[in-house]
């Protein structure tokens, strides 16, 4: 009885002992080298349902995918070759351990066989270049602590994710996609020789080696397994590792490389499904239009989240096919600034509408002459050379006019709208701000097509820009990293009148036409266009409360393109990928709010502004008070045989030349004799207007 209590007593402290020991030493070690496995699996990046868009190398430079399903012969194999009492012991060979320390006493080497779990030790602590002693007694301390909290099974599929295999592979998995273009699950017993081969020499004896050939051969005869020959004399080409990359990352890839930096596993906000259908209808887009010279295309997608405090990236493209190698196709055209057009014309006449300007305020599209800091004149153009005469904003808009648009810019202020632009939206031009001027109401600013996209979120989302996600927990702002809160650009009254405008297809049917691109056969959407000096870019801009859809088209080399006008050229995209979208679900049918919208009647036609307006006054907001419409002031002529200048007033009026009456008329042509400066008087009975202007002797 007495031994047979001390038995229990003695058992009762080393189980204690051991408890603590385990407690204290055993599960902290295992809990490292379980966290160290975790960080040697190769970096994913997964779309927001979780499909794999990219694989990239871990931070050891090698590519390791994980695997829970290799096949049994495989296991056993292994087993068989380099540890055939692996399911028998704990992490230690105490047979090995024996042999070795008697080698190592009567010949001074070294003959110990790791077991599978002290080489996975080794991997995981980074020692293989490393074999001190000291090492390899921590190494044992490991392997027991593993033992002790991981299962056998558990313990082998750690191996065979980790073993390294020649050419950044990094586990079996890898090995079986590098060398055989296959998932390890599949390989025959062949190809499993050939990698079981591998494990002693990877950099020497990987199947891209000869010599791969003869150590499979002898590992097929010492392990007794019957190979066809010829299975085990094939060299694998070295393409294959070409091959091998390019399967780790699907198109949608393109873009995200260039977006973010991966340190860890990322779930992008990414829709790689929708993407891809885009990049098909951009692709399409182009080859449309490749006889007007349209070479490449862009497309973002962003989704309006309705809990009102962020956004998220759903689809970019930024090539309509990366892997070609040609037309500038291996350039993100997403995130290269380009000449943005009329885009810019929305938050132009939000400024103005926040001044105190309206859709029914009346503007005089006609020529205007205005000097840049150059000192040279600047006379605004319309798309088409013509002008309308007397027009309201509503029209303007709708229709994309140039000039009414410096008018509404010049009446908001320039220094203003620069502020709205560098302070409120954080805007950093390819250039200087101030070398714009009023060209930006032309579209000669410069902005890439994500950051487009993100600014005219601030429209369906009721003059707010909020936060643009593209992984679970990052966001996107202009070439950073930026999840700030979000911040009033317009109030949501200003931005009701734009998206007032750019919804009403009826009244822009006069630049448009009645179809087109830009007519969809639904409603509840807003839509704006924008074509570069010279045909360069090619962009319409649309959407609806729940997403926005940016397209631009053009060249990668920012060449003229054939006359390929926004609605034309990026309009046939954004067409197909506003039906796309529109049918998908990511449309919930939400409308664009007007409720801050007034209706005013003005002789019998229906104008649109704000509660609380003063009408008669700020319908006339822009009215002109000149008199003489042409020439301008300062205005310089060459002396030329027949010359003839046209004097136009806005009435009738009294013209003198240097204080000589010569008619009483609306309009008059001045035939100057001699060069000179000529004083240019018009009088009504109201009013009075002088002007100078130079002719200049021509040259011979």
């Amino acid at each position: 009885m007495k031994n047979l209590k001390k038995i229990v007593i003695l058992s009762i402290i080393i189980l204690i002992v051991f408890l603590i020991l385990d407690h204290f030493c055993f599960l902290p070690l295992a809990a490292k080298i379980k966290r160290n496995y975790s960080t040697h699996a190769s970096l994913e990046i997964n779309d927001r349902n979780n499909k794999t868009i990219s694989t990239k190398p871990n931070q050891y430079g090698n590519y390791a995918l994980r695997s829970g399903a290799y096949p049994d012969d495989l296991k056993k194999l292994l087993i068989r070759k380099e540890d055939k009492y692996f399911y028998y012991h704990l992490g230690i060979n105490p047979v090995s351990l024996v042999r070795a320390g008697f080698h190592y006493f009567a010949h001074g080497k070294n003959f110990t066989q790791s077991t599978i779990t002290q080489q996975l030790i080794k991997i995981l602590l980074n020692n293989e270049n490393n074999r001190s002693k000291k090492n390899k007694l921590k190494e044992i301390a490991y392997a027991l602590a593993l033992e002790l909290h991981a299962s056998k099974d558990e313990i082998l599929n750690m191996y065979l994710n980790t073993a390294f295999l020649g050419n950044q592979a990094e586990g079996f998995e890898s090995a079986s996609r590098l060398y055989f273009d296959k998932s390890a699950e599949k390989l025959d017993t062949a190809d499993t020789i050939r990698l079981l081969a591998t494990l002693n020499n990877p950099s020497q004896a990987n199947p891209f080696q000869a010599d791969n050939i003869k150590f499979a051969t002898g590992l097929a005869e010492r392990l007794n397994v019957d190979i066809t020959k010829n299975k085990l004399e094939i060299i694998i080409k070295q393409k294959a590792w070409e091959t091998f990359r390019v399967s780790l990352a699907s198109v949608s890839s393109f873009e995200i490389n260039n977006l973010i930096s991966e340190t860890k596993n990322l779930k992008l906000t990414l829709d790689s499904g929708l993407n891809e259908k885009i990049r098909a209808i951009a692709k399409n887009g182009v080859s449309r239009y490749y006889e007007k010279e349209v070479l490449s295309a862009a497309v973002a997608v962003i989704a309006i989240n309705p809990d009102g405090k962020s956004n998220e990236l759903i689809a970019l493209i930024g090539s309509p096919d990366p892997g070609l190698d040609s037309d500038g196709y291996r350039i993100n055209m997403a995130l290269r600034p380009r000449a943005i057009g009329s885009t810019i014309k929305p938050f132009i006449y939000a400024k103005g509408f926040e001044k105190g300007l309206r859709p029914y305020t009346l503007v005089d599209d006609r020529e205007y002459k205005y000097t840049i800091q150059t000192g040279f004149a600047f006379y605004p153009k319309n798309y088409d050379y013509q002008y309308r005469g007397l027009v309201n904003l509503h029209y303007a808009l709708a229709n994309s006019l140039n000039v009414p648009t410096v008018k509404v810019l010049e009446y908001a202020g320039l220094e203003d709208f620069n502020d709205l632009l560098l302070k409120n939206l954080e805007f950093k031009p390819v250039q200087d701000i101030g070398n714009y001027q009023l060209g930006i109401a032309l579209g000669e600013l410069e902005m890439d097509l994500l950051t487009l996209a993100d600014y005219f979120t601030v429209f369906p989302n009721q003059g707010k820009l909020l936060p643009l996600k593209i992984t679970d927990n990052t966001c996107y702002r202009q070439g950073g990293i930026d999840c700030g809160s979000a911040k009033e650009i317009f109030a949501p009254e200003y931005v009701a009148l734009v998206n007032k405008i750019l919804s009403d297809r009826r009244t822009g049917m006069d630049e448009f036409g009645e179809t087109g691109n830009l007519n969809l056969p639904w409603t509840g959407y807003a839509v704006k266009t924008g074509t570069s000096r010279e045909y360069h870019d090619s962009w319409t801009i649309g959407y609806t409360r729940d997403y926005v859809a940016c397209v631009w088209v053009g060249k990668a080399e920012d060449a003229p393109m054939d006359k390929v006008s926004g609605a034309s050229g990026a309009g046939a995209i954004w067409r197909d990928v506003m039906n796309l979208l529109h049918a998908s679900a990511y449309d919930s049918a939400h409308q664009l709010d007007f409720s801050k919208i007034a209706e005013w009647d003005d002789k019998g036609k229906i104008q649109y502004g704000l509660k609380g307006d003063d009408f008669a006054k700020q319908k006339n907001l822009l009215a002109d008070t000149d008199l003489i419409l042409s020439p301008h002031d300062g205005d310089e002529f060459e002396l030329e045989e027949n010359i003839a200048i046209p004097l136009k007033a806005t009435e009738k009026a009294e013209w003198a030349i240097n204080g000589q009456i010569v008619s009483q008329d609306q309009e008059f042509i001045f035939h100057p004799k001699k060069s000179g400066k000529y004083a240019i008087t018009a009088k009504t009975g109201l009013n009075a207007e002088e002007i100078w202007i130079r002719i200049n002797v021509g040259e011979e």
